[in-house]
Order: C-alpha cells, then sequence, then structure tokens
C-alpha cells in the first residue's frame, strides 16, 4: 500500500491528530502562556459563515486554555499559522518535497495540491524553512574525514539588473561553500564572497580539530591546513583528483546533485533565497536512505522542523 494512502493525507481531522502526534508528543501546550494543564478540546466549534461556505467550515484540532483562555491549535507557532490551506495538503506537499530526490517546482505543486501558484511558491518556502537545521556541533572528529569546497551558482543581483558585456568573472557570481563528511552530513553555506578569510572561519568552526581535512589545491584553505596535523589536498590544475584516500570526490558529488535539481527542476532562484534551497538540499542529503531514513521518516523529520519557523512575507516574483 502507498504510503500516500494514509487518512492523514486526505482527511482534515486526520491531519490535525497526526501533527498533534509530532508536536505534542506528552501533550498539547498552549502557545500564549505555555500551561500544560488543564487544555480542553473543543468539538463541532465552526467558522463564520461566508459566501463561499454560508454555513462555515468546520474548525479542527481546536483547544482552549484554561488558565488564560484563549483558543488555539497545533498550527500555531509553526509554518501552518495563519494558512488557509488544509493541512492534509500542508502534509502532503512536505512528503512530495522530501521524497523527490532533486526537489519538486511550485509549479507541479500548484497542479497536484490544487492550489494557486502563489500559494504554492510561499508553501514551498515555508517547508525549506523547516528544514533548516541551524546545528552547532562540530562536524567529524577522531578517524572522520571531512571534504570542503566551494562553488558558483547563478549571477549575484547587481549583475542581473545591468548589461553584461561578455562573460563575468567568479567575483560576480553567488558563492557557496560545503563541507561534507564522508558517510555523513553536509552543511552549505551561501557567503557574499568566497575569500580566504571566510572560508577559513567556515571551516574552522565547523569542524572538530582532530578531523582529517581535504580539499582541492586551492589557497582558500591554506591557512586551514597550516593549523590542522591530519589534512591533505589533491591538485585538480595538475590532473590530480584521486590520491589514495585523498580526494574531494563525495563534496563534489553533492553538488552534482544540488545543481541538477536547481538547473531542471527549480531553474530560478533569486539570491536572497538561495540559502532555503540550500537547507532543502542539505535536509534529503543528510536524510538519506543510506544513512537508514526512508522517505516517510525524512517527512517525519521535517514536520518535527515546523515549530518557531515562520515567514510573514510573499517570495519575490509576485
Amino acid at each position: 500500500m502507498s504510503i500516500l494512502s494514509k487518512e492523514y493525507f486526505h482527511n482534515e481531522a486526520a491531519a490535525f491528530e497526526h501533527v498533534e502526534s509530532v508536536l505534542w508528543a506528552n501533550g498539547p501546550t498552549c502557545p500564549h502562556c505555555g500551561n500544560v494543564d488543564k487544555i480542553y478540546k473543543l468539538e463541532g466549534v465552526r467558522s463564520k459563515p461566508s459566501k463561499k461556505n454560508p454555513h462555515g467550515v468546520e474548525r479542527h484540532g481546536l483547544r482552549k486554555c484554561a488558565a488564560c483562555r484563549q483558543q488555539f491549535t497545533v498550527r500555531m507557532g509553526t509554518i501552518f499559522e495563519e494558512s488557509h490551506i488544509p493541512l492534509h495538503k500542508w502534509l502532503q506537499a512536505i512528503h512530495l518535497i522530501c521524497s523527490s530526490k532533486k526537489g519538486i517546482s511550485s509549479n507541479q505543486l500548484h497542479r497536484v495540491l490544487e492550489i494557486t501558484l502563489k500559494s504554492a511558491w510561499f508553501l514551498s518556502h515555508r517547508i525549506r524553512e523547516a528544514m533548516r537545521s541551524g546545528e552547532l556541533e562540530p562536524m567529524g572528529g577522531n578517524g572522520k574525514t571531512v571534504e570542503a569546497d566551494e562553488t558558483y551558482f547563478g549571477d549575484k543581483k547587481e549583475v542581473t539588473t545591468r548589461t553584461k558585456r561578455g562573460k563575468s568573472g567568479l567575483s560576480s557570481k553567488r558563492a557557496i561553500v560545503s563541507l561534507v563528511e564522508r558517510g555523513g552530513k553536509v552543511r552549505s553555506f551561501h557567503v557574499d564572497r568566497a575569500d580566504k578569510r571566510t572560508v577559513t572561519n567556515i571551516v574552522w568552526h565547523n569542524i572538530h580539530k582532530e578531523t582529517t581535512f581535504y580539499s582541492d589545491e586551492s589557497r582558500l584553505y591554506g591557512d586551514v591546513h597550516s593549523k590542522l596535523e591530519n589534512s591533505d589536498s589533491v591538485n585538480h590544475t595538475s590532473g590530480e583528483y584521486v590520491r589514495g584516500m585523498v580526494h574531494t570526490n563525495t563534496v563534489e558529488g553533492y553538488y552534482s546533485i544540488f545543481k541538477r535539481g536547481m538547473k531542471g527542476i527549480y531553474q530560478h532562484c533569486s539570491e536572497k533565497h538561495l540559502h532555503r534551497y540550500l537547507a532543502e538540499f542539505d535536509f534529503r542529503y543528510n536524510n538519506r536512505v543510506a544513512l537508514g531514513t526512508n522517505d516517510q521518516e525524512r517527512a517525519l523529520n521535517a514536520l518535527v522542523g515546523v515549530k518557531g519557523k515562520r515567514l510573514t512575507y510573499v517570495p519575490s516574483g509576485f
């Protein structure tokens, strides 16, 4: 039986029960005052009548706090708050984005979920925000290997808004720096400029000092190599890509997935949203099958991240 046949993908009441079981595993908590005692479930409450719904719409999952007397649902304080999209369609969208290796476009979500393109775009950006981990723990450690590399994707805003004469240099491109632990996770950063100081700070603050570190011959990593005992590099310029265990094939493999998805699925991405797309591709890589995470578990991990992450603006293009 397909995972998409589960009731919470098609029934609003079941969708609320599913989200509550994940976000309120220890019982409901009032988002207004933090109370966890004497919270009542309100049954049969309907929204105000309108031309479209003259009898109103049933309000699922409505609760009332005995301490502050405020009403709330599990949507409050999450990416779902104040959204008119039914919760079961949100769950469908989360599953579709999480189960697609290179992502799913807003146009496709618009057609599948039968919502407007504007809503689909906003919905997908909210889900990417939920995927953002904000991890602070250093990567690697004793006996582990981390690879680093930088890449460039798309032109900076100031370049695309003026007439370009010929091919632009790397300084006019959007810079990305990624760290990948072999057999582990990836951490990507959209930086204004991939210079030596920026790259050194990123690497130095995101890996354990006992980590075995590999990069290419770029001068950007010179200070890192001088500070770490276990580090080495390959010289791509001279045609060297692998020397024993020394290579950057893992991080380059991640970039190939990212670029195929961005060019083939999303196609257009403004610079101010690039970090959200990186969060999406990082999330799928960090919750991949090779690490024991299937599609259903990946969607569940994304659902856990919806708390406290709201976007209150409309993405550029609308």
